[in-house]
């Protein structure tokens, strides 16, 4: 599904509570372009990487937000497919492994008239990171920022402190001269309201870590504890997944 006129996305058949409708794959290329480059393969599913290789026709390189398995397990065996590399914060995930395949702060991918610019936003991950799109006005934001709802910053992966820094970041870029004017997320729909969304985010992170100390006030000291006081509105099935992020609020809390 064409999205943008330099971004098009193909979607993982692998929706669930954490996924939301599935993993957003993003094919960027400049209009009339013959390269490519794809942003978070997706899980090891044939059919949908068959279906982005179709898509994205000749592929310049491989590009991981981060490396949860819903976004990178099929980054090698697309990349092979694809006969290009893969480039990642983490060295685990590039192909080659060598240096000049990671993903740092003021790095510049381009490919064939596409300008992509490289923000570290760690936090829902200490190896998450932003693309920005200046001739379009897109940045992808991975699971830094969803397309409904929010993100988990989950211990031991994530760490709040960092993530809160991130959101700032991002808060501030959009508010730039930059001229934000959506964000493409690694989950759920494209957000048209980039600013308002991330200050959101931020209350929202805000108002958790307000009721995580007055839980703790009031005698809830262990995280189990925490969440079932807390999180009570939630699922009892998200408990786990709202436990290792009640663990990355303490950490947050008790340096």
């Amino acid at each position: 599904m064409n999205v943008t006129e330099y971004a098009t996305l193909v979607r993982a058949d692998n929706p669930g509570l954490m996924t939301l409708d599935g993993t957003n794959t993003w094919i960027l290329r400049a209009p009339d372009a013959e390269r490519s480059v794809v942003v978070d393969p997706g899980p090891m599913l044939e059919d949908h990487l068959r279906a982005v290789l179709d898509a994205a026709g000749k592929v310049a390189v491989v590009l991981l937000t981060h490396k949860h398995p819903d976004h990178s397990e099929g980054a090698a065996w697309f990349a092979n497919q694809a006969g290009c590399g893969v480039r990642a914060v983490d060295p685990e995930f590039r192909i080659p492994t060598d240096h000049a395949h990671g993903l740092a702060e003021g790095d510049v991918i381009t490919a064939d008239g596409l300008r992509i610019e490289v923000l570290p936003t760690p936090g829902h991950t200490l190896d998450s990171v932003c693309f920005w799109l200046p001739q379009d006005g897109s940045l992808l934001t991975g699971d830094t920022v969803l397309g409904r709802g929010t993100s988990v910053v989950a211990y031991p992966d994530g760490a709040l402190g960092p993530y809160l820094d991130s959101l700032e970041r991002l808060r501030a870029f959009a508010n730039s001269p930059a001229d934000v004017l959506r964000l493409l997320p690694g989950h759920g729909p494209v957000i048209d309201d980039p600013s308002d969304v991330l200050t959101y985010y931020l209350n929202h992170r805000e108002e958790r870590l307000a009721q995580v100390r007055e839980a703790i006030a009031q005698g809830h000291t262990t995280p189990e504890s925490i969440v079932q006081h807390v999180y009570a509105d939630v699922p009892q099935s998200l408990w786990p997944a709202a436990e290792r992020s009640v663990r990355a609020q303490l950490d947050y809390l008790n340096p």
